[in-house]
């Protein structure tokens, strides 16, 4: 293996948690990027308007928000996550179940309000439980649990093509022109961004012809197997509530201890005696607590504000070039073709997840710091040259791609290297989570408002400050590294 026998060691001691984190992951992914490209059929299910189908995408995204914040509320024992992540991967299950029997708009936005909490707990816990276990040697693993969710994302967009419908799927008279605009009005949702839909005029009357219930039921029936996976990782540590067995870490102190390089040692069993007199991995209202800020300095504070502030640009970044690059290319003066510009989003994402797969070696012989140092840098360069081949066709599929490698790692990077400055203790993963997470949100609705006042340009110009943004709060949270004090 191309990593040394510590780390493999470790791997290998995990084995079954890791896979069970990883394949949640996939879940994540999986109710994530499916709403784009089903959503015209979904509002033929639900006879709605565009305006009115478009509040489901709100109601997913707000509530997973909403379940990033909570999720480090089920951190306390290792029997309330995986409980949390059952529950969650299990309601996923259900809501794609779920989906074809919605025929009112106000109910398909409550399954996926529950969809969006389900989602957003996921992302907490396995991201907070990976760094539990592996620490130090997180980054890797981190690496490849958001190469999973890349994975889910690019394949449920796969499963829901064949049943999407090529016309309107609500027959009545007059739908002639609005079933010509279709493929258009549909690539501008891609992948999970509403856009402006409100110059679209499509029939809400009429007899619905549409066959994306098998997508949404094969979806459910590939995800459950992940709720199964966790039930049996509950079962093995004796946690399911049917059994009277304690719960216990899945790595004691001592196995730890076997597997830490010999500095390590110490550490590690002197954690072991005072397991409780630390906050570690709070909850975002439980790391707001006064109690928690009692003899911390002021760079403790900073580090977690510049970690999020990181990922604030660079999650934003990339739901907004996602949600906007179709947009961007069928207007002047790039004028190009919908369906050639359709594969924009797709390059997009298929490049996140590549980079994420070539991370998971390199993140190995790479530190973390040196890897979204390397991200914010390349997302500037790449911006720069957009701006400067404007005009170009090919430049923008180019850039497109390397955008997207430039991205795919800065998330797992950037929390492996604000957990390894706070020594694992603090809030890091839950407020870096929660800020990725509203950076999505509010620059996907700036950047739509400048777009809609000030002309497509200003897409990459949004874009090029967001990056030096993100550069100059990596450059600050790098000062509070070096300022931060030293384990004794």
């Amino acid at each position: 293996m191309w990593w040394d026998e510590r780390v493999s060691a470790r791997f290998r001691r995990n084995l079954q948690p890791t896979l069970t984190y990883w394949s949640v992951f996939f879940s994540f992914g999986l109710c994530i990027a499916f709403l784009g490209p089903t959503l015209l059929d979904l509002r033929c299910q639900t006879q709605s308007s565009l305006s009115q189908i478009t509040w489901v995408f709100f109601s997913q995204q707000f509530c997973l928000l909403l379940g990033s914040c909570l999720g480090g509320v089920f951190k306390r024992t290792l029997a309330q996550s995986l409980l949390a992540l059952f529950a969650s991967s299990l309601a996923i299950s259900l809501v794609f179940a779920i989906i074809p029997l919605c025929h009112n708009v106000v109910v398909l936005a409550v399954v996926m309000a529950v969809a969006g909490l389900a989602m957003g707990c996921i992302d907490t816990i396995s991201n907070m439980q990976l760094v539990k276990i592996y620490q130090k040697d997180s980054a890797i693993f981190l690496q490849a649990l958001h190469f999973f969710v890349g994975f889910g994302a690019l394949l449920s967009p796969l499963i829901a093509d064949p049943f999407l419908s090529d016309t309107n799927c609500i027959l009545a008279n007059g739908t002639a022109n609005a079933s010509s605009n279709l493929p258009h009005i549909r690539k501008s949702l891609l992948p999970h961004h509403p856009g402006n839909l409100s110059r679209y005029d499509l029939p809400m009357k009429g007899m619905v012809v549409t066959r994306v219930s098998y997508a949404f039921w094969i979806m459910a029936l590939i995800n459950l197997p992940v709720p199964i996976a966790v039930f049996f990782l509950l079962y093995k540590e004796r946690m399911v509530p049917c059994f009277n067995g304690s719960s216990h870490p899945l790595l004691s102190a001592d196995e730890l201890a076997l597997e830490t390089r010999p500095g390590d040692k110490d550490e590690l069993s002197t954690a072991a005696q005072r397991p409780h007199t630390a906050a570690a991995h709070e909850d975002l209202f439980s790391c707001c607590q006064s109690k928690n800020f009692r003899g911390a300095s002021y760079t403790y504070f900073a580090v977690h504000i510049t970690g999020a502030l990181v990922l604030f640009m660079t999650d934003g970044i990339v739901g907004e070039y996602s949600g906007f690059v179709y947009s961007y290319a069928v207007e002047e003066p790039l004028s190009v073709v919908h369906k050639v510009a359709g594969y924009l989003p797709s390059l997009f994402w298929g490049f996140i997840t590549l980079g994420r797969l070539i991370s998971i070696p390199v993140s190995y012989r790479m530190k973390p710091a040196t890897m979204v140092f390397i991200n914010v840098v390349g997302v500037l360069i790449t911006f720069l040259l957009l701006l400067i081949f404007s005009s170009s066709v090919v430049f923008l599929f180019v850039g497109t791609a390397s955008l997207g490698l430039f991205l795919s790692s800065t998330f797992p990077s950037m929390l492996a290297y604000t957990e390894d400055i706070l020594q694992y203790k603090g809030c890091a993963t839950t407020v870096l989570v929660t800020g990725a997470g509203v950076g999505e949100m509010v620059l996907q609705l700036l950047v739509g408002s400048i777009i809609h006042d000030r002309g497509s340009y200003s897409f990459l110009v949004c874009g090029m400050i967001f990056g030096c943004l993100a550069f100059t709060f990596y450059a600050l949270l790098v000062f509070f590294h070096r300022m931060y004090p030293k384990p004794s």
